[in-house]
């Protein structure tokens, strides 16, 4: 009876008073970053960043020069140059999910392979595969899940996944060091393709998905209630038809022609009369700056974009500057690379989001890919040709030329912003 009055009072049954369960304040789009660290961290740190530790055993070990064994990564370049335009459209017309994943895969059988590798025409031809697969893992990866899965914060979080190639060449590159020395450069070939097979591959398939609807979500930073808009921005035929478009494409071009300077500095040190072991500070100088740099870059970018341009190629040209000026000082130099870090950062933070600013979300993996050529074609020219000019000038001619093309890239990157304001896009992200 106590039950039965209890009941009576509560009165009639209404299902819109009860409440909804709190829902966990946890969103999917964080598992996504996690991906994209993954991804640039272990991938794009064993990749890239790890390099240059074999170019020295290799090529003792094959009887062929450091040249003749480097220009394999001329063919990753090239064929990631290749690869883009294609690479973004298939971003969108299949699963990025499954993409990145069997790139991943495909990079590790790859290492697997070098490990066995006798003659350098083979690590040219593992080569291009490594830049088809980069094409996906490196330029496309985290912008466009970034893009899908946030509205709110996409600077800070692009910034973040980027720093993680540099927070993995950190960690990789003296465990590598020590893997060569202990075991063999066949031996480090062999886990590097491990890690990537057996550890990466798996968790992408496992962990990554395509869009927010995937999950049932909608982006971060959207209201769940919210009802659903079409992304907005110019749409790829009209946006590769504007001058915006090619200007967008040429400070690319500089910016990674600047970047690429990073791989004379340890020359241009010593050349100065320090020793290797302070070149190698200068080196890690420059590594802090890009990893502090591009998660600092995107942080500002949401406050403002022109702001994110105007510190990334200001801070660069102070830190030539102070390069030029390293000879009367070590903290002069040091200094001067840690600045130059925030210039190299602003290479892909600044790119992605000048992009993503000036064009919107509508059609951002095509136009992003086809912007990315830049970046390719820029670190296979650029790569070498800075070190034929040092054979015929002074590096401090380079130096200065740097800062020119970071003046340059400032004037562009706000001639852009510029520009998108009759398009509606605003300046801040």
């Amino acid at each position: 009876m106590a039950v039965l009055r209890l009941l009576i009072s509560m009165g009639p049954f209404n299902p819109k008073k009860i409440k909804p369960m709190a829902t966990s304040k946890f969103h999917y789009g964080y598992v996504i970053v996690f991906c994209c660290c993954l991804i640039m961290g272990i991938n794009i740190g064993l990749i890239m960043s790890c390099a240059g530790i074999f170019y020295s055993p290799v090529s003792t070990d094959l009887g062929v020069s450091k040249g003749d064994f480097g220009l394999y990564m001329t063919f990753v370049y090239a064929l990631s140059f290749l690869m883009l335009s294609v690479a973004g459209k298939m971003m969108d017309k299949y699963s990025a999910r499954w993409l990145l994943t069997i790139s991943t895969a495909a990079v590790g059988l790859v290492y697997l392979g070098m490990s066995q590798f006798n003659a350098v025409w083979q690590f040219y031809g593992a080569g291009a595969v490594i830049g088809i697969a980069l094409s996906f893992l490196l330029y496309l990866s985290y912008p466009v899940l970034i893009n899908r899965w946030f509205n709110i914060r996409v600077g800070f979080f692009i910034g973040l996944c980027s720093a993680a190639s540099g927070i993995g060449g950190v960690l990789f590159n003296p465990f590598g060091g020590y893997l060569i020395e202990a075991y063999g450069w066949r031996t480090t070939y062999l886990i590097f393709g491990i890690i990537m097979l057996v550890v990466v591959a798996p968790l992408l398939g496992l962990l990554l998905r395509d869009h927010p609807d995937d999950k049932g979500l909608k982006p971060f930073g959207e209201k769940e209630d919210a009802v659903e808009v079409p992304k907005t921005g110019m749409d790829y035929k009209t946006a590769i038809k504007t001058p915006v478009f090619f200007a967008l494409l040429v400070f690319a071009f500089f910016m990674i022609s600047v970047s690429t300077l990073n791989l004379f500095m340890p020359t241009y040190v010593t050349n100065l009369g320090f020793s290797v072991e302070q070149s190698a500070f200068v080196a890690s100088a420059i590594m802090l700056g890009v990893t502090i740099g591009k998660v600092a870059l995107g942080y500002i970018n949401d406050k403002s974009s022109l702001m994110g341009v105007f510190v990334s190629t200001g801070l660069g040209i102070l830190g030539f500057v102070f390069l030029l000026m390293g000879k009367e000082g070590m903290a002069l130099m040091t200094l001067g690379g840690f600045l130059f870090g925030w210039a190299y950062a602003g290479v892909t933070v600044e790119t992605a989001l000048l992009v993503r600013t000036v064009f919107g979300t509508k059609d951002y993996s095509q136009i992003f890919s086809n912007i990315s050529i830049a970046l390719a074609l820029g670190g296979a020219v650029m790569a070498g040709g800075w070190g034929y000019v040092a054979d015929f000038l002074d590096f401090k001619f380079i130096l200065s030329t740097g800062i020119v093309l970071l003046i340059l890239s400032g004037m562009i990157g706000w001639y852009s912003l510029c520009k998108s304001k009759p398009n509606k896009i605003a300046i801040n992200t």
